[in-house]
């Protein structure tokens, strides 16, 4: 797999986990009693401060994720498009 191939296979994880992320974090947003219901784990008692915990590392990691799938598009995206031709002046050949 040449650099190009790499490079838009890492876009695509790194996306595809920042929508994941941002998914749970939507869902801990809504209804922070999911994570108890599906595991039966409650750190706090039903306080509500171990979710509040999860909501804020939820958003970090989607808003990195994010970012770096934003800094991988731009990198494949200046491997796309053909160099210009500065030695050019105008359209006509």
């Amino acid at each position: 797999m040449n650099a190009d191939g790499r490079l838009k296979m890492r876009l695509r994880v790194e996306l595809g986990l920042a929508l994941f992320v941002a998914g749970l974090f939507l869902l801990t947003l809504i209804s922070r009693e999911w994570i108890e219901a599906l595991t039966g784990f409650d750190p706090d008692h039903h306080n509500g401060s171990f979710e509040w915990a999860i909501v804020a590392t939820l958003f970090a990691m989607s808003s990195f994720l994010f970012v770096r799938a934003r800094s991988d598009w731009r990198k494949v995206r200046a491997c796309l498009t053909p160099p210009e031709n500065p030695g050019r002046t105008s359209g006509r050949v």
